[in-house]
């Protein structure tokens, strides 16, 4: 007969591959396993190919184009100007929505918006320039290719609803921008010096003296930290054949494209394939900093600025979030140093304006800007939407003269 001492250790040894199987289910409840990676459904997969074939389609149109819009009310114009359109990613409430109605005020012939929600969040949609705006939408996960998709869904959306749509801005709710409406759409579409990295002649003017030829304001970076990581978060030879890492790009997820690009995105097939694999190394994997990039790189390097317009700080980054600024630091001097930037005249909009919310209270104050021969200077509370004035002495008609209280 076998010892009790025998009997006890060998009972030990079966024992601990039954206590391998149970122990997870025994496990406290907050410690939570790694999640499988996010794949994209065959069915939203459908929806989107409709939505994209569907914008491809429109690439014929003019810009009389005359089709009922199911959004725009603003594509109607016998004579439209060229306008922007303003591309919003969101899955929380647009807290900035006050800031924005009063950066849009004045000019409905001159832009459209588009909104993305992520439909399992309950997003309170506003009123103002927002009501009417969001479009059919699907579950975005961070890090994954759900967002480049989101993405996708609004440039396709924006280029079907109206011919008149040139730019393409893509921002988040937590941008801000840094100057007036006015002054973004004289950089975009007129002025010929607000980009550093190119110059046009007068003979590259329309007659209706905006620029004949447009680049797109997208950041293309080849040398980045991590690079060779985030090349193959999902596979050594994943990306291959069709992305080499030599042609492998990243930068900023927020940018302006042109509509030749924007439709260059959305006609994509063959590297949409491979970014919408999913990643094994969530922490080296942002598909949507990735995909745009290396696209845009790989089709056209030469109609791109290689640099963003949106302003992020990365310093101090938390879990692969930028800065957060708190609603003490904000003020005129914060908002002036945000604009400069090397690449052009300044930077339009600040990309993670995540003030410091507490009670769903919003406190920020931020100027309006100024431009032609007479205005007033103003402060706005985002707490209250209530404006306050102060009126300054004329300035000249031949420049933009940006001041802030």
């Amino acid at each position: 007969m076998f010892s009790t001492p025998f009997v006890l250790s060998f009972s030990l040894l079966l024992s601990l591959p039954i206590l391998f199987l149970l122990a997870p289910r025994f496990l406290s409840p907050l410690q939570q396993q790694p999640q499988s990676p996010v794949l994209i459904s065959p069915s939203d997969e459908q929806d989107d190919l409709a939505l994209f074939n569907r914008a491809s389609g429109s690439a014929i149109n003019s810009i009389n184009n005359n089709n009922p819009s199911r959004f725009s009310h603003l594509s109607t114009g016998s004579n439209p100007k060229r306008k922007i359109a303003f591309l919003f990613l969101t899955n929380s409430d647009l807290h900035f929505s006050p800031l924005w109605d009063q950066f849009f005020k004045g000019n409905s012939h001159l832009y459209n918006i588009y909104v993305h929600a992520d439909p399992t969040v309950n997003v309170t949609r506003p009123h103002g320039v927002f009501e009417g705006r969001f479009i059919p939408a699907k579950r975005t996960y961070r890090a994954s290719a759900t967002l480049i998709s989101a993405t996708r869904r609004l440039l396709a959306t924006a280029i079907i609803d109206d011919p008149a749509n040139v730019f393409f801005a893509v921002l988040s709710q937590y941008c801000v921008p840094l100057h007036s409406f006015r002054y973004v759409y004289h950089s975009l579409v007129v002025s010929r010096s607000f980009d550093s990295s190119s110059a046009e002649t007068d003979a590259e003017l329309t007659r209706l003296g905006v620029r004949a030829k447009y680049k797109s304001f997208i950041e293309i970076l080849s040398k980045s930290r991590n690079l060779w990581k985030r090349y193959t978060a999902r596979g050594r030879f994943a990306m291959m054949p069709e992305v080499p890492y030599d042609q492998f790009r990243v930068g900023s997820q927020f940018f302006v494209l042109t509509r030749r690009h924007a439709l260059a995105v959305v006609k994509d097939r063959t590297l949409w394939r491979k970014f919408r694999s999913p990643c094994y190394k969530e922490d080296e994997c942002y598909p949507e900093e990735h995909y745009f990039p290396t696209l845009l790189s790989m089709t056209d390097p030469n109609g791109c600025t290689q640099y963003t317009l949106t302003r992020v700080n990365w310093t101090g980054t938390t879990k692969g979030h930028p800065y957060t600024y708190g609603a003490a630091e904000v003020s005129p001097e914060l908002i002036h140093r945000l604009r400069e930037s090397n690449h052009s005249e300044s930077y339009l909009f600040q990309g993670n304006a995540n003030i410091v919310v507490k009670k769903s209270i919003v406190h920020i104050y931020i100027g309006s800007f100024l431009c032609g021969a007479s205005g007033a200077e103003r402060k706005l509370d985002l707490q209250t939407g209530n404006l306050v004035w102060k009126r300054h002495k004329e300035v000249p008609t031949t420049r933009l003269d940006i001041r802030m209280v």
